[in-house]
């Protein structure tokens, strides 16, 4: 063992060595640096800026970030734990816009990774959810390795989406750690 497993007694009585913890924390790791992504996107960015839209569909970047404040809070608490504290507001904004200010947003966003963080945490990978997601194709999300790798996937494609916006609306490109 390397000190990263745990041991632990199958049923049959072997010793089985449980790789669980290296893999969790490479899919935190990547997961981690997309977030850090976002947040360094719009880093610096003024309000005006945040919740103007920059391209025809008419969401904001404030918008979006809000959004995986809620995905990070659907996937991680409803999803995989069942367990949801009741949001700090009620969402009558339209997709990927909202009317709250930057600082609630983004302490939102940050609340709800550090929520999902404690739900990997203390979860192993091979867990099935808890709750339900009924739009999801048959088999597609069949434990909680799957729920990383989806909002590494989420995380990443509305980076890649903020960071176009950034580049429309102030010129900077290549902004965050990735």
């Amino acid at each position: 063992m390397t000190g990263r497993e745990h041991a632990s007694v199958s049923p049959a009585g072997g010793l089985e060595v449980a790789a669980d913890d290296g893999e969790k924390a490479a899919l935190r790791w990547f997961l981690q640096a997309q977030r850090d992504s976002v947040l360094a996107i719009v880093e610096g960015l003024d309000e005006k800026a945040l919740t103007t839209p920059v391209l025809a569909s008419g969401w904001t970047p404030l918008g979006m970030i809000e959004h995986l404040g809620f995905a990070e809070r659907h996937w991680f608490q409803q999803v995989a734990a069942d367990s949801a504290e009741p949001l700090p507001w009620s969402n009558d904004d339209p997709p990927l816009v909202t009317s709250r200010r930057s600082g609630a947003v983004l302490a939102f966003y940050r609340d709800q990774c550090a929520r999902s963080d404690a739900v990997l945490a203390a979860t192993p990978l091979a867990t099935p959810p808890l709750g339900r997601q009924s739009d999801m194709p048959e088999g597609e999300i069949t434990d909680l390795r799957r729920i990383v790798l989806h909002m590494i996937e989420e995380t990443a494609r509305h980076a890649g989406h903020l960071d176009v916006a950034r580049e429309m609306i102030d010129g900077q490109t290549g902004l965050g750690p990735r």
